[in-house]
């Protein structure tokens, strides 16, 4: 039975992409750094589906954690024909002139280079059980920049590089590679962005946004189209909003 690695899965978009996945009957390996609520999608799985579930603690920001992981447990990677790069965060909304190094180093850490780390490891396994494919949840910040959001949009103008980039590089080898770029969905990633709740809260005030299974869906439709059919690029806004900036609110 065919294997989808999700990083990113302990919340949101990644939980909402493990239990679609596993729906439709792929066994799943997921990472995050809560291990709780990896445990308990684990459980969620089990109790719903009739495939298995792999929960891997690890952080993909670091780079021994990565390789460590992959050394250890190839056996678990050996059907794997999907990767889906979710794990991402952004910190803080301070100006470049005022914004906190840890916070850059952060986002860049998470969206950028741990993106990397982690598909150089698995392409190895993906080439070898081609058809395979790869999806990186990128976001709208991909493509236009706003004030306060300069590093984390150019972490996601970054995944679209690199996906197009990748895109490039194994043209011939079989392995599709889809960017889905997501406006404002609602779940935790506000509260880690402004590490306060009723600041969160506040973003989705007066207008409808786009859920976790709504973006879950879009990778599912990606994932199940016929081997050769590449979705470049999905694009992917609620209806209240129509750029980074422009946004109905009630």
């Amino acid at each position: 039975m065919a294997t989808a690695f999700i990083t990113g899965a302990t919340s949101g978009i990644g939980k909402a992409c493990a239990k679609a996945l596993a729906q439709q009957g792929w066994n799943i390996i997921a990472t995050g750094r809560r291990e709780d609520n990896l445990n308990n999608l684990k459980s969620w799985i089990e109790e719903n589906t009739s495939v298995k579930l792999i929960p891997l603690c690890f952080d993909i920001s670091d780079r021994q954690q990565c390789e460590s992981i992959f050394a250890d447990h190839q056996e678990s990677f050996k059907n794997l024909k999907l990767l889906i790069n979710n794990a991402g965060l952004a910190k803080g909304v301070d100006t470049m002139d005022a914004a906190h190094l840890d916070d850059w180093e952060a986002m860049i850490d998470t969206n950028v280079k741990g993106l990397l780390y982690v598909t150089r490891l698995a392409l190895d396994f993906l080439k070898q059980n081609a058809p395979a494919q790869i999806i990186n949840i990128g976001s709208v910040a991909g493509r236009w920049t706003y004030p306060g959001g300069g590093v984390y949009c150019a972490t996601k103008f970054a995944v679209r590089a690199l996906t197009e980039g990748l895109r490039m590089d194994l043209l011939g080898k079989n392995i599709r590679v889809t960017n889905i770029s997501p406006g404002m969905v609602e779940t935790e990633f506000s509260e880690v962005r402004f590490s306060d709740k009723e600041k969160a809260k506040k973003v989705y005030e007066g207008m409808t946004p786009l859920l976790a299974q709504d973006i879950a869906e879009c990778v599912r439709w990606a994932a199940s189209l016929p081997d050769h059919v590449n979705i470049q690029e999905l694009v992917v806004y609620p209806t209240d909003q129509a750029s980074v900036r422009d946004v109905h609110r009630q």
